[in-house]
């Protein structure tokens, strides 16, 4: 709350001042004192060490306040033309003469006033100037000698004057002066609040940073440096305030920014032992440049923060690890593949990724955001079939407090929250619910999600990549799938080639695999060529996945070095599916037909499991068995 001190030359004046507060309803905000003259400096230096915001007084007090340099706002009660005019009259009245010769002991800052009023009003005034308090009694004894009739002035000198049997009158101000001074108070008063709140808040700004932070004026001289910079650069403010700051940071980056004004921002600097990140801002005050402020942060704490933070992203599964390096293959379909994808990285937009299980899919996604602008941002996957879909919702939109029994009690947020200027990884998109789909649908189109259980609306900048290795738009055609929904997420479409369909990629990925389980169990596997052919027999319905896992499981269970026909039969055998029988005269292997032939058998003529090999649903099996005259007691 502002606070107003009112110091009163004299009792009159106190009386008056209260009354007037009063009036003004001010009573809260102002103090009010006795204080004439020095008395009434003393006790504004006090005041303005407990930080009162504005002072009201009158006449010589106010005058020596003004000189003693006291910082505080003073707002003086004006002596207006009427207060002087009704006090030379009343003089004048006093003396019972008609011309009578008035004497006047005045500061500076009443002189002209008077002056100007008694040259209207034809009176024989004598004028003697105070500078300060040592010099009343003098003028009183010049106004004795002088024989005026009658001294006016303040409480002193009334008081000097009345001692030497002179007759005297106490100069007055009328309450519009006090009003007039206690509004224009209450105005500064609370414009100062404001400033030292501003201020307050800025020194806490600067105390509290982890950046250390130096001002300078001017010519180079520190003025402010807070305890970071005394933390980083082992130097105490105590020590350097006032110094030029060449002594702490050498160069000529900062006279270089106040002489010109540019701003430096990222340079490195070597000072006080110590590798720093420095950025120089030159500081305007009405165009005119009148220092700059410096901040910088210890270059080692920069680094350490970043691995904790990196640290901290892997903890939590929000960084994506594998890039285009990473993605096995020599076949030109694989290699298209990964041509299409970098092209996809470098344009922020919505991708759809499609491709049997076992392709791939979020390997190209992860790679997909590495080579993006995002890639220092967190990547956020979450497998849509694997959560109920009431689940699924509060884990992409988060959820307030109390949002349903069992949430946590300060909320969480949702994972396009996290994903926050990364990507979000939606794999098997087509497993989404109609209400989970509508609510992703409008984070797509408004850029923005709603916790659940909230009324406000989170914005979110965020790069979507959905998979599915189901067919989207038979869903969308079924009306399993909004078409919206399929056209918002189908921007830019990849499609990722089964394994079969990679012309001479089984043979590298063994040998590949192999090898690399081979180093990780100790094993030097070697594969015989029949063994070889064996593998890219088979049609590997589960593709890179299940290649992968079928070759680590082989190395575990190896005996010698030596993989043969025998051991990759054994090993398939104990599986719940059969190697496919090569036969020349299976000479449609390569249609829709041949493949559902062969899925059938290598099920056993389960035709549920058979369909997920096909990657396609049961009814969809059903509908190719009777179009495809396929009898299961015929084949």
């Amino acid at each position: 709350m502002a606070r107003i001190a009112f110091i009163a030359p004299n009792s009159k004046m106190f009386d008056v001042g209260k009354r007037i507060v009063a009036d003004l309803n001010l009573s809260h905000a102002v103090e009010l004192y006795h204080g004439s003259l020095d008395d009434g400096v003393a006790l504004a230096r006090r005041l303005e060490a407990e930080g009162v915001d504005a002072i009201v007084s009158r006449g010589g007090t106010a005058e020596l306040i003004l000189k003693s340099g006291v910082r505080t706002p003073l707002i003086e009660v004006p002596i207006t033309g009427p207060d002087l005019a009704q006090a030379l009259s009343d003089a004048k009245q006093i003396t019972g003469k008609k011309a009578p010769v008035i004497g006047f002991p005045a500061f500076e800052n009443m002189i002209y006033d008077i002056e100007l009023f008694s040259g209207l009003m034809a009176l024989d005034l004598k004028v003697y100037p105070l500078a300060t308090t040592e010099d009343i009694a003098a003028c009183v004894e010049q106004a004795l000698a002088d024989k005026v009739d009658v001294v006016v002035g303040g409480i002193l000198t009334t008081q000097l004057a009345a001692a030497r049997g002179m007759k005297t009158l106490l100069l007055g101000s009328g309450e519009a002066s006090f009003r007039a001074a206690f509004l224009e108070a209450a105005k500064v008063a609370a414009a100062r609040a404001i400033e030292k709140e501003k201020t307050q808040q800025f020194q806490a700004l600067v105390e509290y940073s982890i950046d250390g932070i130096i001002s300078v004026d001017r010519e180079g001289k520190i003025r402010v440096f807070n305890p970071s910079a005394e933390r980083i650069l082992g130097r105490t403010a105590e020590a350097v305030i006032g110094m030029s700051i060449d002594a702490v940071l050498p160069g000529q980056r900062v006279a270089e920014s106040i002489q010109t004004g540019r701003e430096c921002v990222g340079e490195i600097m070597h000072a006080s032992g110590v590798d720093i990140l420095l950025n120089i801002a030159p500081i305007k005050v009405s165009g005119e440049i009148t220092g700059a402020m410096i901040t910088f942060q210890d270059i080692s704490r920069i680094v350490e923060m970043e691995e904790k933070i990196r640290k901290e992203l892997y903890a939590r599964g929000f960084v994506a690890q594998y890039h285009f390096s990473d993605l096995l293959g020599i076949s030109p379909e694989i290699g298209e593949a990964k041509r299409i994808a970098q092209e996809f990285a470098v344009i922020d937009a919505t991708v759809l990724i499609t491709g049997p299980s076992g392709t791939g899919k979020e390997l190209f996604a992860q790679s997909i955001h590495n080579y993006s602008l995002r890639k220092n941002r967190p990547f956020v996957a979450i497998n849509c079939a694997a959560l109920p879909a009431n689940l699924l919702e509060s884990e992409l939109f988060g959820y307030v407090e109390g949002a349903f029994t069992g949430a946590a009690r300060q909320g969480k947020p949702g994972l396009f929250e996290l994903a926050h200027k990364g990507t979000i990884f939606l794999d098997e998109i087509s497993e989404m619910d109609k209400y989970g789909q509508s609510r992703l649908l409008r984070v797509l189109q408004e850029r923005k999600v709603r916790r659940l259980g909230d009324d406000k609306y989170i914005p979110v900048d965020v790069r979507v990549i959905a998979a599915s290795n189901k067919n989207l738009p038979k869903l969308v055609r079924d009306g399993e799938f909004r078409e919206d929904l399929y056209y918002r997420l189908n921007v830019l479409s990849l499609n990722l080639p089964s394994l079969k369909d990679r012309k001479g990629e089984v043979r590298y990925l063994v040998g590949h695999f192999l090898k690399a389980f081979g180093s990780r169990y100790g094993r030097e596997p070697v594969l015989d060529e029949e063994a070889t052919a064996l593998f890219e027999q088979y049609e590997w319905p589960g593709n890179v996945r299940e290649l992968k896992n079928f070759i680590e499981r082989l190395v575990i269970m190896l005996r010698g070095k030596h993989v043969t026909v025998d051991t990759v039969k054994a090993l398939f055998q104990n599986r719940e599916f059969a190697i496919r029988e090569a036969s020349p005269a299976d000479s449609y292997e390569n249609d829709d037909k041949a493949r559902i032939v062969n899925a059938l058998r290598a099920a056993n003529y389960n035709q549920t499991k058979a369909a997920a090999m096909l990657a396609i649903d049961r009814t969809t099996l059903y509908r190719k068995l009777k179009r495809y005259n396929i009898l299961l007691k015929s084949i």
